[in-house]
């Protein structure tokens, strides 16, 4: 008995020295971190949680609201794997009106969204836009359709059409990243763009492949060529359903590199796309591309449904390469399915409720998106830190975990938009106290590149 008490006695002894000696080593490192010259002005918030038992270890400004920036996505990406699950999948219906007489469809083709954000990406091959074209045109060849007497419709009449989230900055909406939502999503809402720079400094540049832009799209190119070196610097204005696209800025001289530009209507140009392919295909069909209609589609007979890959897939994606539109696109399906309707602020209401039930102050979790890019969100470091240890208890936190990036070799989630940046993640290293730690730093000044390797020695105190 004595032997046991000893044992047990022992062990909670080195416990608490290893835990001290942590905590020692995490202030220590801080307090070098602080010092910075190009943290003068900043605010840093810092939670290390134990991921065994929830306990902080280590916090500054722990509950200080903070932009997040992309480490935001760990909370968005947590909660739709434990509302939806890890198996959920979209599913875009396509259906016609009307009737067939001897192969003459005498009605629409309707493509109804259902909120799939991978419509067209190319990160599958199942959801590649060549594979989905196909899979129409079969889908009309086995009905015996031939011909189509009608429109192409992209039903998107489910969602309201606030596409972005508030808050979003008008130097961002316009470039791939800043892709707005739609219930029928295609090729990530963006389209890409290649570029010839002109032979000198400040001369125009010249679009190569403009004449594969959509026709409805009109596109003002008011960039310069930059200094070699100078790299990409364009930047695309735009917005929601609109046709005009201002491209300015500098494209480097000797750069090479294709720009990624957001769709304004992403409905409108699957519909576009879908319509010019099956003409390409022998269709002696009249359909044109309508994104929107208010006329009530009655007696629809179904044709083909398209499943995206799981929730897990897609979360994967979300994290690894931090794509915003996966993230809002969650948001919105979030409303859908658990607020009032699909609505961006019917989202973030229902993660909000969520994470309230798991015992989180929501006014901790100040948030007007789910990708983090709006410079108005407010998140306490310690709020993250908590969610990503409920995260570990969950069933599907395998996948959760396996979504994160590695960087400085911790799997860690990064965020950045300007003057802001910031990691969220886990350190698991064998023998060692198990920890879950969000770092993000508003308000730094000077060299971003800088800021994250002293970001990355400070993480270094908690292997």
């Amino acid at each position: 008995m004595k032997k046991s008490l000893l044992i047990i006695f022992s062990f909670i002894i080195i416990s608490s020295v290893k835990a001290q000696t942590l905590q020692s080593k995490i202030n220590n490192a801080f307090e070098n971190f602080s010092k910075y010259e190009q943290l003068k002005y900043a605010t840093i918030s810092f939670s290390v949680v134990n991921s065994a038992n929830g306990k902080l270890i280590f916090g500054n400004n722990q509950n200080i609201g903070v932009a997040p920036a992309s480490t935001l996505k760990t909370i968005t990406s947590a909660t739709a794997l434990a509302l939806l699950g890890e198996d959920f999948t979209f599913k875009t219906d396509v259906s016609y009106s009307g009737e067939i007489l001897n192969g003459v469809l005498n009605g629409n083709l309707i493509i109804k969204g259902g909120g799939d954000p991978t419509l067209g990406s190319s990160r599958w091959e199942k959801t590649k836009k060549s594979q989905i074209l196909n899979k129409i045109l079969f889908a009309l060849q086995q009905k015996g359709i031939k011909t189509i007497n009608g429109k192409v419709i992209a039903d998107v009449s489910d969602w309201d059409t606030q596409s972005l989230p508030i808050g979003w900055i008008w130097e961002d909406i316009g470039n791939y990243y800043g892709a707005g939502t739609s219930q029928l999503c295609w090729g990530e809402n963006l389209f890409e763009l290649s570029f010839t720079p002109g032979k000198t400094i400040g001369s125009e540049v010249k679009i190569n492949n403009l004449y594969e832009v959509y026709p409805f799209l009109n596109i003002t190119n008011e960039l310069k060529t930059g200094e070699n070196g100078s790299g990409d610097h364009v930047f695309a204005y735009s917005a929601p359903y609109t046709s005009q696209i201002y491209l300015r800025g500098t494209y480097g001289k000797d750069l090479r590199k294709e720009i990624g530009i957001s769709l304004p209507d992403p409905a409108l140009a699957m519909a576009y796309e879908v319509a010019d392919f099956l003409t390409k295909n022998g269709y002696q069909t009249q359909a044109s591309a309508a994104a929107k209609t208010n006329e009530l589609q009655k007696d629809l007979k179904p044709l083909t449904t398209i499943t995206s890959p799981s929730l897990k897939e897609i979360v994967y994606w979300l994290n690894k390469k931090s794509i915003n539109l996966f993230a809002e696109q969650l948001v919105r399906t979030i409303g859908w399915k658990f607020g009032k309707n699909a609505s961006i602020i019917e989202g973030l209401i229902a993660i909000q409720k969520f994470w309230k039930e798991k015992g989180i102050d929501i006014a901790s979790l100040n948030i007007v998106d789910g990708s983090g890019l709006s410079p108005q969100n407010r998140v306490a470091t310690l709020t993250m830190a908590n969610i990503l240890y409920q995260a570990k208890k969950e069933i599907w936190f395998d996948v959760y975990f396996n979504s994160l990036p590695i960087y400085n070799n911790l799997k860690m989630k990064s965020g950045s938009i300007a003057d802001v940046l910031g990691y969220a993640g886990y350190v698991n290293s064998a023998g060692k106290t198990p920890l879950c730690f969000s770092l993000i730093v508003n308000n730094y000044n000077g060299n971003t590149s800088a800021i994250r390797q002293k970001i990355f020695t400070l993480l270094d105190s908690l292997k």
